[in-house]
């Protein structure tokens, strides 16, 4: 095979994870259609087969593109039929050739194929014997390993010094993969090839011997199992024999416990049919270990413990009243439910959501209803839980699995009629591992959780006798379904009055004792307290104001011990400074005179209220609006409605036609870094849009907020309560109110009410009419309707108005 033949035409099979290499002999099986008419056709035409792999061998239909070039001639030798149209046939190829077209496709495949002879090489060089011997070592070696080869093509293969025919029968019997077989195929030269073959053949042996070490390890410990397995029957029949059979206390302890709680049908029978599993077991096996601990935390829950409900409304009002100040509505929704249940002992827990800004005391008021009810508390924190599993629970198949938090809470509690405070409910997570709000469905629904399962428990537990109360800072990130099972009580904003009283009686006494100072040794006067709460701290609840107290207890510890120390420290407003420093926040100063383009408008924060200012520029340009300030999308939408309620109204204004061409306007809301939003700036943007474009100054001790619409509506908006004590704080004489929340009037603290006149308005008009001074400039030919508010003449009430 020195020289090329010529071209030759013969049919094509295409084989699939199997490479056929020259002067060897082989078999395998045909099926497919086009490979079964290849056969037969080279059978009647001398029995040469172009035989060639295909690259992908998931393609039952191959093209040309997708077989490789280089195949093997071979002589088709026997030919065995099988049962369907299946056949195996016996082939001995010939020599290497080259696929050069595909000249059909059908029925079968037929080409031109062209001999690609092996090159000329020294065969007798001592580098090329070496190889050829080191190949015999390795196949000697394969056949070991390999029960499919026998002897026989040892013999064949040790007999042959040919480094070609050495390297085709080796890589022909070797079971490394076809892609590898088809390199030694294509490689030309006998010495290269065999150089590859004895590579891949060496990475083989290397997989096959690590192959038979696991083998021989999963054997080994097969047979231990089983050795230790008969050894454990041998000795449990010899107890048996001696009298010493092992003794079943342990199920039998489990057992009588489990019957004592008389459990419902369903939860008694699994847990018994658990106990025979258990009794089963090994001693000391690991599926012992996980039913032992099953069952100890099954049969430690609370199934039939309950406390002692505390029904006496007076005592339960005092507990409330002691520990804390204000939260009325909330007190007052407690008390109810316990007079109710004087009435119905049957009804079922209730489910409420404290939702206000952070230190309000949303927390601490549900530890004290658990008192209060002289129920067991249970907290769980669920805020950054992100795990279905967390609230539900493992399955007790998973290693290290336990119940989830409810249960768990529940067990701790060590009652069935527990308080369950579930804290931070608007902070939960959800991810590829579950969403846990979905989970608490069940939990905080009364219809449904009569019969809660946890995934590790597998029984229904009954949690309709325990109250829950979760706390949220918004509702706005709770899913709708859920917050529907809750009653919302909302906790607004201390008034700087609340926030004294609370610091009177049970801040500054909780530090002084926490400081060690003896009551009376430091006295604190009220001119100083709310110079804190004013200049030292500025939130919604009283958390920073504790934090104050606390450093001025430092201080005073400081000099009780010092070397002129004091026998009592009085602190006044006037001596704050030297204890705590300069102040942190300047009270708010309403403007020296009236602006153009400046309005102050009224803003509800997650930590209560805050005015905020609106500015107006208007210059000579091209007719463009612009917005700054960090506004959302709500926001940017109310400036474009004002807008264009002052371009409809251009001709009452006294402006031109066109002022909106010719001039540009830029809308800015200072504090650019805080981003803003919501539509309750409406008329505070009007108002300065006006302002600006007529010249009319703005009122420097009004405020206002609520909602516009395109046609001068104004409509409701909320947070009126933490708005209007904002108003108070800056200095704001008079607020303007859409007409709509007139009747939350009545939630307002009667500090702020007294202090503040309220405007109420049903269109922009009249807010530019209250708002707007006209003296100097063309007044607005007519106004909508305006109502003001009398101011109360009752004295300024001392507890809280909590907003619905």
């Amino acid at each position: 095979m020195n020289d090329y033949k010529p071209l030759a035409c013969m049919p094509i099979l295409a084989l699939r994870g199997l490479v056929v290499f020259p002067s060897v002999v082989t078999h395998f099986d045909v099926g497919r259609r086009k490979s079964v008419r290849a056969v037969e056709e080279a059978m009647q035409a001398g029995q040469l087969i172009f035989l060639t792999a295909q690259k992908d061998v998931d393609i039952d239909d191959p093209k040309k593109s997708e077989l490789y070039e280089i195949g093997t001639v071979s002589t088709i030798k026997q030919i065995l039929r099988m049962p369907g149209d299946n056949m195996r046939i016996l082939v001995e190829g010939q020599y290497r050739a080259k696929m050069i077209d595909c000249i059909q496709s059908e029925p079968y495949l037929f080409g031109k194929v062209l001999q690609m002879p092996d090159l000329n090489c020294n065969k007798t060089l001592p580098k090329v014997q070496a190889l050829v011997r080191q190949t015999h070592e390795l196949f000697s070696q394969f056949v070991e390993l390999a029960v499919k080869t026998g002897q026989d093509s040892l013999l064949q293969v040790t007999s042959s010094e040919e480094p070609g025919f050495v390297a085709d029968f080796t890589a022909q019997h070797a079971t490394y993969s076809y892609q590898d077989k088809q390199k030694v195929l294509e490689q030309l030269h006998p010495v290269k090839r065999l150089q590859l073959a004895a590579e891949l053949l060496a990475k083989e042996l290397d997989i096959l011997q690590l192959e038979n070490e696991i083998s021989d390890k999963v054997q080994q410990n097969v047979d231990k199992n089983q050795r230790d397995y008969y050894l454990r029957e041998q000795m449990h029949v010899i107890r048996e024999e001696l009298g010493e059979e092992e003794d079943d206390a342990d199920a039998d302890h489990y057992r009588q416990k489990i019957l004592d709680l008389h459990l419902a049908a369903e939860t008694e029978e699994k847990l018994l049919k658990e106990v025979r599993r258990y009794a089963k077991q090994q001693p000391g096996s690991a599926e012992s270990a996980v039913m032992r601990t099953y069952l100890d935390t099954v049969i430690d829950l609370p199934w039939n413990t309950t406390t002692q409900e505390r029904l006496d409304v007076e005592a339960a009002r005092k507990i409330l009243d002691a520990d804390h100040f204000g939260l009325e509505k909330v007190k007052e929704r407690i008390l109810e439910t316990l007079a109710v249940r004087q009435l119905a002992p049957q009804l079922p827990g209730q489910i409420l959501c404290l939702v206000g800004p952070p230190g309000v005391g949303k927390t601490s008021i549900a530890i004290s209803i658990a008192g209060a009810l002289n129920r067991k508390l249970a907290r769980l924190s669920l805020g950054g839980v992100h795990d279905e599993a967390e609230i539900r629970g493992h399955r007790k198949t998973y290693i290290g699995a336990m119940p989830g938090r409810i249960m768990a809470a529940v067990a701790q509690a060590k009652s069935k009629n527990a308080l369950l405070l579930l804290d931070e409910i608007d902070k939960l997570g959800s991810d590829y591992k579950g969403d846990p709000s979905s989970a608490l469905l069940e939990v905080l629904d009364s219809a449904q959780n009569s019969s809660f399962r946890d995934h590790y428990l597998e029984v229904p537990f009954d949690l309709s006798a325990c109250m829950f109360i979760t706390t949220a800072n918004t509702t706005d990130t709770i899913p709708r379904a859920l917050l529907d099972r809750m009653e919302v009580i909302e906790l607004g904003s201390y008034t700087d009055e609340e926030k004294l009283q609370i610091a009177r009686r049970h801040l500054l006494p909780k530090q002084l004792a926490k400081h060690g100072i003896e009551k009376g040794k430091v006295r604190v006067s009220d001119d100083a307290i709310r110079e804190i709460i004013a200049c030292y701290t500025r939130e919604s609840g009283v958390r920073n104001l504790e934090r104050e107290l606390a450093a001025l207890c430092r201080k005073c510890a400081m000099r009780f011990v010092g070397a002129d120390a004091p026998k009592r420290i009085v602190i006044s407003g006037v001596k704050l400074e030297s204890f705590l420093g300069p102040k942190k926040f300047l009270p708010d100063e309403l403007p020296q005179a009236d602006q153009l383009g400046l309005v102050t408008g009224l803003a509800w924060t997650s930590v209560g209220g805050e005015t905020l200012e609106v500015e107006v520029n208007v210059v000579d340009g091209s007719g463009k609006l612009e917005l700054t300030g960090n506004l959302g999308d709500v926001m940017k939408e109310s400036a474009f409605a004002a807008m264009s309620y002052v371009r409809s109204r251009a001709e009452k204004f006294g402006l031109a036609p066109d002022f909106y061409k010719t001039k540009d306007i830029h809308v800015h809301f200072p504090e650019g870094a805080v981003p803003k939003d919501g539509p309750s700036a409406g008329i505070t943007i009007c108002t300065a849009l006006v302002s600006a474009l007529t010249g009319a100054p703005v009122r420097r001790d009004i405020a206002m907020t609520g909602e516009i619409s395109i046609r001068g509506r104004v409509l409701p908006i909320g947070g009126l309560k933490e708005k209007t004590m904002a108003a108070l704080r800056h200095g704001i004489k008079t607020v303007i109110i859409p007409a709509a929340n007139e009747k939350d009037l009545s939630e307002i603290d009667q500090t702020v009410r007294h202090a503040l006149n309220f405007i109420t308005a049903t269109h922009v008009d009249s807010v530019i009419a209250a708002a707007l001074d006209f003296s100097n400039c063309k007044l607005p030919q007519e106004s909508a309707q305006e109502k003001t508010i009398p101011v109360p003449t009752e004295a300024p009430h001392s507890k809280p108005a909590i907003r619905q």
